[in-house]
């Protein structure tokens, strides 16, 4: 079994919103991995004491300890109760009804000699290999599927030069658009502070047999395939095969740097935090 991971902030002087780990309990019969990207809220109050970092890491232990020591939960279950547990663990002292409380994107995967189960919720990506050298993503495409009129918000923001005035309102313009999207009907869903969001994922179950490989990419390591579109995830996942989670996170980089303003690339960060993990089963 090949077990790969590599993750780097966006920005050396800010902390690493992405959490990324791997279990193997059941010495080579099975195991779990857990990918979260933590959302960086706008500028503002937050209505929560604790950092996106502390929130990613408190969730991501329970998913990681919960999918070990509970098989008899299905993911979206598993989930359920991790978001809880997290909430629980500061519901005294923040205010878990705002709407940016502290919250990520979710990759759940968890294998055993029968199956192989996922989840998958907002816009980090699983790749699964097939024994015939397929590759299939799996992606919540909710946030790629937003009101055309907040879409078009986006493409006026990143036509306008960076760090210009008009960027920056018109930047809080989209920010609010996008937010009264976030975990509303008609919008897309995150792990937050709400249990229910669970039920948005989107799973799936496969055969043990039909799986050889699992990758999983939070959206600045997959901005290869969805901005800089160097290839198709199917290529994203033979260069991972080729040269791991660091090789493709250092591509990523030198494309950034490449086009440090999005003129080329438009994107909303010139560089976002990225992480991967890879497992050949």
């Amino acid at each position: 079994m090949r077990i790969e991971l590599a993750t780097e902030p966006g920005d050396p002087e800010r902390p690493n919103e992405d959490y990324a780990s791997v279990a193997l309990p059941a010495s080579g019969q099975g195991g779990t991995l857990v990918l979260l990207d933590g959302v960086t809220p706008p500028t503002g109050t937050v209505g929560c004491l604790h950092s996106v970092p502390w929130f990613t890491a408190r969730l991501g232990g329970a998913l990681g300890e919960l999918s070990v020591s509970r098989p008899d939960l299905t993911l979206p279950e598993i989930l359920t109760e991790a978001i809880s547990r997290t909430a629980d663990a500061h519901r005294d002292t923040c205010d878990l009804s705002h709407p940016r409380t502290p919250q990520a994107t979710v990759v759940l995967a968890r294998w055993d000699p029968e199956r192989v189960a996922y989840l998958v919720l907002s816009d980090s990506a699983l790749l699964v290999a097939g024994p015939g050298g397929e590759v299939e993503p799996v992606l919540d495409r909710r946030l790629d599927e937003l009101p055309a009129a907040v879409r078009e918000l986006r493409d006026a923001v990143r036509a306008l030069p960076r760090g210009s005035a008009e960027r920056q309102a018109l930047g809080r313009e989209y920010a609010a658009a996008v937010e009264a999207l976030r975990n509303a009907e008609g919008g897309f869903y995150t792990a937050a502070a709400d249990p229910t969001a669970a039920a948005r994922a989107v799973t799936g179950e496969l055969p043990r047999s039909a799986v050889t490989a699992l990758a999983a990419l939070t959206d600045g390591a997959g901005r290869w395939v969805e901005t800089f579109q160097e290839g198709d995830w199917t290529d994203c996942f033979a260069l991972l095969r080729k040269d791991g989670p660091r090789g493709l996170v250092e591509r990523v980089r030198k494309l950034e740097t490449a086009d440090p303003d999005g003129a080329v690339y438009p994107r909303g960060k010139r560089h976002d935090d990225a992480a991967v993990v890879y497992a050949e089963l």
